[in-house]
């Protein structure tokens, strides 16, 4: 209309899901349809059939899985407007000035078992996660890669530059990712940012689906207005 004043509607943002280790993007399941308002994309390590990469165009909000966090640090979207973190972290195992991480040696104790019997290193690890369902025949070199990207990669000077919004979502009985693993991980960020599920798992994507989105829906409304 000639003379309007009026400003374009905002891109809607789309939601790009990150999964986590021994999961693939089936984990999303609940939290995508508690999000399906939004236009969403979703990211699959390889872990049990073909690895997905998605192409994204346009602003993204990426949401990431516990390694699904790390690995977000290590490259987020071009064009990304906030970064969720579900029982993530910027480091996993144990180091100088990260003394609340887990011991290497264990990585090492699954990589080794990883190769003689994957499908049991995957069930124990899953099930102390929460997950019971069957799962696809595993695939031991993506598996391993990213065993091994638990075990030595850092991204906290990442987390330290961020220069995104972030929201942190974690379980207060999270036991693959303990809440004082959390606190150290995000001790130099606002407050504001990290917000807890008391009594959650491992899982929240799955077993807190609806609470997971309140948070997300809110953060979105701040870091993309009017989308």
């Amino acid at each position: 209309m000639r003379g309007s004043s009026m400003a374009a509607p905002a891109a809607r943002p789309t939601l790009l899901f990150v999964h986590g280790w021994a999961f693939d993007a089936s984990v999303w399941a609940p939290l995508r349809a508690e999000l399906r308002n939004w236009p969403q994309a979703v990211f699959d390590a390889g872990y049990f059939g073909p690895a997905q990469e998605p192409d994204l165009a346009g602003p993204a909000i990426a949401i990431g899985h516990s390694l699904g966090a790390l690995r977000l640090l290590r490259r987020l979207p071009q064009d990304c407007a906030g970064l969720v973190s579900i029982n993530g972290f910027p480091r996993f195992t144990a180091g100088p000035g990260f003394e609340d991480g887990v011991p290497a040696r264990m990585l090492d104790r699954m990589g080794k078992r990883l190769s003689a019997d994957p499908a049991a290193v995957l069930r124990d690890f899953r099930l102390r996660c929460g997950a019971a369902e069957p799962f696809g025949e595993p695939r031991i070199e993506a598996l391993g890669r990213d065993l091994r990207a638990l075990r030595d990669d850092d991204q906290r000077a990442a987390l330290a530059a961020l220069r995104v919004p972030l929201l942190v979502l974690a379980g207060g009985e999270d036991p693959i990712v303990p809440a004082p693993m959390t606190r150290a991980a995000f001790a130099d960020r606002p407050a504001g940012d990290l917000h807890w599920r008391e009594g959650g798992g491992h899982l929240l994507p799955v077993s807190d689906a609806p609470w997971c989105a309140g948070h997300i829906r809110a953060f979105i409304a701040r870091v993309a207005p009017g989308a």
